[in-house]
C-alpha cells in the first residue's frame, strides 16, 4: 500500500515541510510496501514519537482504504545512531532491505527511496 507514486510524493512533501518549518531533517529513506525506513535528525529537544504520529496521519490521508484494517501498526521502532556506528553501514543495511524481502533484485530498482536532506555522516 505504501510503495506508490502518490505516497512517495506525499512523503517528500511532508519531509520537505518538516525541514523548512521545523528544521527536522529527513535524510535517506526507503518506502517499502508495508513500512518505511528513514533517517531523521532534529534539535536536542526533538521528540520522534509525536513526529512519527504526524507522518503517519499525513500519509494515511493519501490512501483510500477499502477495508477497516488500520494502515499503520501501533508505535514504531527506532534506533539512535551511536558515535561508534556508521551512518553508511546502517544505510547500506536499510537500502538492501527491499532485496532481502524479495521486492526487487537490486536495491537501486526500488523507485521509492532517496534522500531529502543530507545529514552529516560519520
Amino acid at each position: 500500500m505504501l510503495a506508490s507514486d502518490a505516497m512517495h510524493k506525499a512523503f517528500i512533501t511532508f519531509a520537505t515541510k518538516a525541514y523548512s518549518d521545523h528544521n527536522i531533517a529527513v535524510g535517506r529513506y526507503v518506502i517499502m510496501p508495508d513500512h518505511v525506513h528513514l533517517f531523521v535528525r532534529g534539535a536536542d529537544d526533538f521528540q520522534i514519537g509525536p513526529w512519527v504520529g504526524m507522518l503517519k496521519q499525513a500519509l494515511a490521508k493519501h490512501i483510500a482504504l477499502t477495508s477497516t484494517s488500520p494502515l499503520w501498526q501501533r508505535g514504531f521502532f527506532d534506533h539512535v545512531l551511536r558515535s561508534d556506528e556508521s551512518y553508511t553501514q546502517k544505510w547500506n543495511y536499510v537500502r538492501d532491505n527491499p532485496v532481502r524481502a524479495g521486492f526487487v533484485t537490486k536495491s537501486d530498482d526500488l523507485p521509492y527511496s532517496g534522500e531529502i536532506v543530507v545529514i552529516d555522516r560519520a
